[in-house]
């Protein structure tokens, strides 16, 4: 069984800031392939090629997995996969700014689905980093000017569709790495073949196109092994460390690793909608990283409470094996009503020699006893009669004698329960 690490959020953070930046490789990739390849097949070819990946580096990792891995593996990859079906489709009618900046109001639909489903309760930093890359995404996008392109409302719903796909998939995979079960290799695995069966279904309809020149297939490598199977690995380990609505505005600063490729690789020149928005992508970032404190204060608590717990144990300990104070002159027994009680405490041969002053007859100690006469029946000499004596007389005569000579049982010795 997978053990849940310990929060460490600087590792988290570190790691999705790489899903958000091997993601944004992708886009400038992706729109020189779409002229040769369709968008469907591409998609297809990318996550199976991703997951086939995966398996190759670790090829015993689904053996013996339990059964809510491979459920909730699928759950996330169909999930993803419809959502990226969903964008692919919409992209004809929409123009890419304006599908970009419905994409990344899943950073806004992931703290409120977070409030409607889970009832989590979002810092107000946490909100202030929500608005910052809100306002990013759309001087990235909207305010870079829009292309003369019709806006179809239906591409626009499926696209905010697909958003609310991918914020429910951050949310889903944050709950699963709170549990101990938890197999994030496996899962991302799981995930990855589904997401490319789900795309693959849409694109087999007219047939599956593959890259037809080698600077093609680099290109589909890098999508493969760099953006869908390093990214989405990272994903599920980052996720392990930093809550879902941080890791959300974490992954939504794609538009500024974008904006990065595209002025080094491409020579484009930087724009005034390029620093206003990495400035506020940048306080983003900055407001979505839990506070070390607050982390190391419920490190802290959580070591207080486990002290607390031993010193409790201890004195529940202590107070389990005190006996209790002898009964006063002229007390009757005290009354102790268990499953191992006597009926008749007057009667009782074993009340009064059980335990020395003591109300509550001892089966530990009688047990004790017992294992002892067994254990030395067989020793030469009296030892057995010399170990343990009750009642004046020695017991193992007493279970010889039983042999020869049948007493009949009395069905009073025990309270019934």
């Amino acid at each position: 069984m997978a053990v849940v690490p310990a929060p460490r959020p600087l590792l988290g953070a570190v790691l999705l800031l790489f899903v958000s930046a091997a993601w944004g490789s992708a886009f400038p990739l992706m729109k020189d392939l779409i002229h040769r390849l369709p968008v469907e097949d591409l998609l297809a070819e990318r996550y199976l090629i991703a997951a086939l990946t995966l398996l190759l580096i670790r090829p015993r990792c689904l053996r013996r997995l339990p059964r809510e891995t491979w459920v909730n593996g699928v759950v996330l990859g169909v999930m993803f996969g419809v959502g990226q079906t969903a964008q692919a489709v919409a992209l004809h009618g929409l123009p890419s700014a304006v599908s970009g900046f419905a994409v990344g109001c899943s950073v806004v639909m992931t703290p409120i689905l977070a409030l409607v489903v889970y009832k989590a309760r979002v810092q107000r930093r946490i909100w202030y980093g929500v608005v910052a890359a809100l306002c990013g995404m759309t001087t990235f996008t909207l305010m870079r000017g829009v292309e003369e392109h019709e806006v179809s409302l239906i591409a626009l719903a499926a696209t905010l569709a697909a958003a609310a796909l991918y914020s429910g998939h951050t949310l889903m995979l944050g709950q699963l790495s709170k549990q101990p079960a938890f197999h994030p290799y496996a899962l991302t695995l799981i995930q990855l073949a589904t997401i490319g069966l789900t795309t693959g279904a849409v694109g087999a309809r007219d047939g599956i196109t593959l890259p037809a020149t080698m600077p093609d297939w680099l290109l589909l490598a890098h999508l493969s092994v760099v953006s869908c199977a390093l990214g989405f690995l990272a994903r599920s380990y980052g996720q392990a460390h930093v809550p879902a609505v941080p890791s959300a505005i974490l992954m939504s600063s794609q538009p500024l690793w974008v904006a990065l490729i595209a002025v080094i690789w491409f020579n484009e020149e930087v724009g005034w909608s390029m620093v206003v928005g990495g400035g506020l992508m940048a306080a983003a970032m900055l407001l979505a990283v839990p506070a070390r404190a607050a982390v190391l204060g419920k490190e802290r608590g959580r070591r207080e409470l486990l002290d607390l717990s031993r010193m409790a144990a201890r004195a529940l300990a202590e107070r389990r094996i005190r006996r209790e104070e002898p009964p006063r002159a002229g007390e009757g027994p005290t009354p102790y009503i268990v499953k191992s009680a006597c009926v008749d405490v007057a009667s009782c041969p074993w009340h009064t020699r059980s335990l020395k002053g003591g109300g509550e007859p001892s089966l530990e100690r009688l047990i004790e006893r017992a294992t002892t006469i067994l254990r030395t029946r067989n020793l030469p000499g009296p030892g057995c009669c010399r170990s343990v004596t009750l009642l004046g007389r020695c017991l193992c005569d007493l279970m010889e004698e039983s042999e020869h000579t049948r007493i009949p049982a009395s069905p009073h010795w025990f309270r019934a329960k």
